[in-house]
């Protein structure tokens, strides 16, 4: 696949802060790309640039071998943003909505309306396009803000934290809608804190402090970060928990943290730890489960604060 986004030693810097920090990666054309991270990690500071929102203090990027910071006006037709906030006018019906948006775009009523239906069957929505805006519940809001950013049928989709505080429903078609645009050729650009999701894409970069610190395809990070499965432990009550954890310290059989109920265990060494897991089985259950792009994270995070 050829490169539709290069981006080179990117920095941007408000006053004395340093929000993203001499970053470098590029976009395949027809992906699904993540960006991961905490909040506050640069995501939305980055995909601003891209959209040529902000100007990168140095650094460069390109799309569709055009220099952003000089060709946004030419660029800016293939291009949809849809920003962390709704780009809702919540005093606006949903027709409204979108047809302000389309106009943007100086497309007639009639190609809107046309576009506008495709866009609802393509995306299961049956509201009634006559409702406010501000009336709707948040995970019909962001799809109506999805038909908004995409009005216009851009090449590139950008897609800042679009789940953010939708209900897993919600969550899973909406990324459903994501891997059928990128299907259909489009690209597809999106930020995330949450783990699970960054799973859906072709290649993720995550991001801590503005900065990269690692950048691949999913899988190739779990197998990089973890040679071995993990297990999930549950123990019948604290104590057991505590007491079994201590001594997996002072033997070096691994590490691991603990997830809600659940120990999640990286064995180091699987002979004191089977010893060690004899001992208390009346008081635990031991599960064989995969390493997760959550598991991935605070490993690279563990690596890159060593560093």
């Amino acid at each position: 696949m050829n490169n539709i986004i290069d981006v080179k030693n990117l920095s941007v810097l408000f006053g004395g802060f340093k929000a993203v920090n001499d970053i470098s990666f590029d976009v395949k054309k027809g992906e699904i790309f993540g960006f991961l991270g905490a909040n506050g990690a640069g995501k939305t500071t980055t995909i601003r640039v891209l959209c040529g929102i902000l100007k990168p203090s140095s650094g460069k990027v390109v799309l569709e071998g055009k220099d952003v910071t000089k060709s946004i006006q030419i660029l800016k037709n293939k291009i949809g943003y849809m920003s962390q906030k709704s780009t809702l006018y919540k005093d606006l019906t949903i027709a409204e909505n979108i047809t302000f948006s389309g106009r943007l775009y100086n497309m007639d009523d009639g190609k809107i309306e046309k576009r506008q239906k495709e866009l609802f069957d393509f995306i299961g929505l049956k509201e009634n396009v006559s409702k406010i805006a501000g009336s709707l519940p948040l995970g019909i809001k962001q799809m109506v803000a999805l038909c908004a950013t995409v009005i216009h049928d851009p090449e590139i989709i950008f897609l800042d934290e679009p789940t953010a505080g939708v209900d897993p429903k919600t969550r899973e078609r909406f990324w459903e809608l994501i891997k059928n645009m990128a299907s259909s050729g489009k690209t597809v650009f999106v930020t995330t804190h949450y783990m699970d999701e960054a799973s859906y894409c072709n290649r993720i970069v995550l991001m801590d402090k503005g900065s990269i610190i690692d950048f691949d395809c999913p899988d190739n990070l779990k197998t990089k970060y973890f040679k071995q499965k993990p297990v999930e432990i549950k123990f019948k009550d604290n104590l057991v928990q505590n007491k079994i954890m201590k001594e997996f310290e002072n033997q070096n059989a691994g590490y691991g943290y603990i997830f809600a109920d659940t120990l999640r265990f990286f064995v180091n060494n699987k002979t004191n730890f089977e010893n060690i897991i004899s001992e208390y089985k009346k008081d635990l259950t031991v599960t064989q489960t995969e390493a997760t792009l959550e598991d991935v994270f605070l490993k690279a995070l563990q690596r890159e604060n060593k560093k």
